[in-house]
């Protein structure tokens, strides 16, 4: 990965805030790689999740090449949804945590990862080694 490179994060919407707060304590960087949280649209409330959002929300993250981490929903039952589609782009997907300490994990990944070229692949290796 070349230096000053950017990867998107993308980040479900009711942790948005705090993956961003996260990501701009570093200076939006992990390393030297520039790291730009995505915030998704709303795909749960009322105690309801809308399967056609998260589909959408999962999908969107798979087609920017620059994705190296999904924050997940908050709902499990939404989790698991969206977990095939991203788990088939090898996609990392960090779920049951805050936004904050989600980003958090995920600028270690990044930063362990240092100047791989496949950089999505290791970041997700980190995280599930982690």
């Amino acid at each position: 990965m070349e230096e000053g490179a950017r990867v998107s994060v993308y980040v479900a919407a009711p942790l948005c805030a705090g993956a961003k707060r996260e990501i701009g304590r570093h200076g939006d960087r992990a390393g030297e790689v520039r790291v730009r949280p995505v915030c998704l649209a709303p795909s749960e409330g009322g105690g309801r999740i809308d399967l056609a959002v998260i589909g959408a929300n999962a999908r969107r993250a798979t087609q920017d090449t620059s994705t190296v981490g999904y924050i997940g929903e908050t709902d499990p039952r939404a989790t698991r949804f969206s977990s095939t589609i991203l788990e088939s782009a090898g996609i990392a997907q960090l779920s049951g945590m805050s936004g904050r300490a989600a980003m958090a994990r995920l600028v270690e990944a990044i930063e362990a990862a240092g100047n791989a070229d496949n950089l999505r692949e290791v970041v997700a290796d980190e995280i599930a080694g982690g």
